[in-house]
């Protein structure tokens, strides 16, 4: 008998500010395994970092640093001339304020999901990626360091001797080699709950194909910032379960 297919759902959480609500944690957080958590730096504050992982605690769910660039007016979503080092130290940073509230909530981080920009370079960028590796390992080569299937990130983790897992985007486009279409371009953010569900369960059967290369997905992004993110949460879910998907934390599929 084959072995059931397993997957992590993962939502980046934690994203207001101040007096600034954004995105759906308390409906979306019922919907997933693993919470990629915003540490202060490109969204986020000390409450709300509390908050979230409170919420997380209260539903079993996985807790992640969601480390980005220190740009809060930017979201993160711009890239910054960082030297490696300051990378490095701008991840210790935020790792380590997310750690407080953590331990406080008798909870510990599992993983490591870099945001926006910072995600986005290490896709291709061999350099910042072993910064991010490296900080990660430094911290603790324990966590579990999540990047875009078949990302120069997932190659640097691995070569730091971490657990990596590979990601996909039901609801973003792909170019023809593997890679995110670009947000600035038309099409690169799908809406359609029925189209994000049926892609979620290809990536899961079928895996994605990355410069021609065949790689499993161990993750799955659901965007909670996005309109309709609690009707898509629950349509992706459904339609996984509804085909016998074991939806389930990293810890138990790598």
């Amino acid at each position: 008998m084959a072995a059931a297919l397993k997957i992590d759902l993962n939502c980046d959480l934690g994203e207001s500010f101040g007096r600034y609500s954004l995105g759906e944690d308390a409906e979306i957080m019922p919907l997933i395994t693993s919470a990629n958590i915003a540490c202060g730096v490109h969204a986020g504050d000390p409450s709300v970092m509390a908050s979230t992982v409170s919420l997380a605690s209260q539903h079993g769910v996985k807790i992640g640093a969601h480390p980005g660039f220190p740009d809060l007016q930017g979201f993160g979503r711009r890239s910054m001339g960082l030297s490696p080092q300051e990378i490095g130290h701008f991840i210790h940073y935020q790792l380590g304020a997310l750690e407080a509230f953590t331990r406080m909530a008798g909870r510990t981080i599992t993983h490591v999901k870099p945001h926006g920009a910072l995600y986005n370079l290490a896709v291709d960028d061999l350099v910042i990626a072993k910064a991010i590796a490296e900080a990660v390992t430094a911290y603790d080569d324990k966590l579990i360091l999540v990047g875009l299937a078949g990302s120069k990130l997932v190659q640097a983790g691995r070569t730091y001797g971490l657990f990596t897992a590979q990601e996909a985007f039901p609801d973003r486009s792909y170019l023809p080699e593997g890679c995110l279409m670009p947000r600035s371009q038309p099409g690169a953010v799908i809406t359609d709950p029925e189209a994000i569900a049926e892609n979620a369960l290809r990536f899961v059967r079928d895996g994605i194909k990355v410069n021609g290369d065949e790689l499993q997905i161990n993750t799955l992004c659901l965007h909670g910032d996005h309109p309709g993110a609690v009707r898509n949460a629950q349509k992706v879910r459904r339609r996984l379960e509804d085909a016998n998907v074991v939806i389930c934390p990293l810890s138990q599929i790598l």
